[in-house]
């Protein structure tokens, strides 16, 4: 478990050749998931656009510094729409009011927990009357520009200190792992049914983001002159210096993989 406070200003390491590509500057909150979705990354250089990083990218949250495995982790927003989209949202949750559905102020939040394994908020600690009091994200009903709705029970949810949140995590998991349940019988069945028609929604899901995200890629790029040689996966030149882009250049590298569609992305001009 990490504050905010611990991962902002973190040296951002690249595994692959050991250099620092820069340090966390925001933190990109996902409100209908309740989760850390992209680091914004400060970088010395001069950039003409916001650079991020998707937290699924994040290998590890150390004290002294974040880990990914290269430097193609580091994206454009541009060239992804979600992103931008929650970047504009600007959930903070710090420095904002917690308050219940009927309108009763609990308190003013002071911080936020994040499990570094997944991302997901699993509590703030906010200022209730005269003492810091921490609460489990299960209370927290909407992430808010200014305002977090809380459930009504949320004052009797409050725990004293926040580690007690990493033990409450642990026992809900624990009673929420099947392996200690009974199978009912045909339930089974029923449970690989839903599980089947879940996956293929997801994936018709993923196929329609990533064709989307294609899409802008070829928008962004078409028309653009590129700066160097690009290489697909085997090291043989794709597209070479002085290349005008078409949309066959830009889906070819699609096709090479991520890496090497950002490696084109940051080697072009107008």
């Amino acid at each position: 478990m990490k504050n905010s406070a611990q991962i902002i200003g973190l040296p951002i390491i690249s595994i692959s050749d050991g250099e620092q590509i820069g340090k966390v500057k925001t933190l990109v909150i996902n409100p209908e998931k309740g989760s850390l979705d992209f680091l914004t990354v400060e970088q010395e250089d001069v950039q003409l656009s916001l650079k991020a990083i998707p937290f699924k990218k994040v290998v590890g949250i150390g004290e002294f510094a974040i880990t990914v495995e290269n430097v193609h982790d580091v994206i454009d927003l541009s060239e992804i729409p979600i992103a931008n989209q929650l970047v504009n949202k600007q959930i903070r949750i710090k420095n904002t009011k917690a308050m219940t559905r009927k309108g009763q102020l609990l308190g003013e939040v002071t911080e936020f927990f994040v499990d570094e394994e997944t991302g997901e908020i699993i509590g703030i600690e906010l200022r209730v009357g005269d003492r810091q009091a921490v609460l489990p994200s299960a209370a927290i009903l909407t992430y808010g520009k200014d305002i977090l709705v809380v459930s009504e029970d949320a004052p009797q949810s409050l725990l004293d200190d926040a580690d007690l949140l990493i033990s409450q995590q642990e026992g809900e998991k624990a009673v929420e792992d099947p392996s200690d349940e009974q199978t009912a019988p045909g339930q089974e069945k029923v449970s690989a049914w839903h599980s089947h028609i879940e996956g293929m929604v997801e994936e018709a899901e993923n196929i329609e983001a990533l064709q989307a995200l294609r899409e802008k890629q070829i928008a962004l790029l078409k028309g653009k002159r590129v700066t160097k040689d690009i290489f697909d996966k085997n090291g043989n030149v794709l597209i070479a210096t002085g290349t005008i882009l078409t949309a066959e250049h830009i889906q070819r590298a699609q096709e090479e993989g991520p890496s090497v569609i950002v490696d084109l992305s940051m080697n072009v001009e107008a």
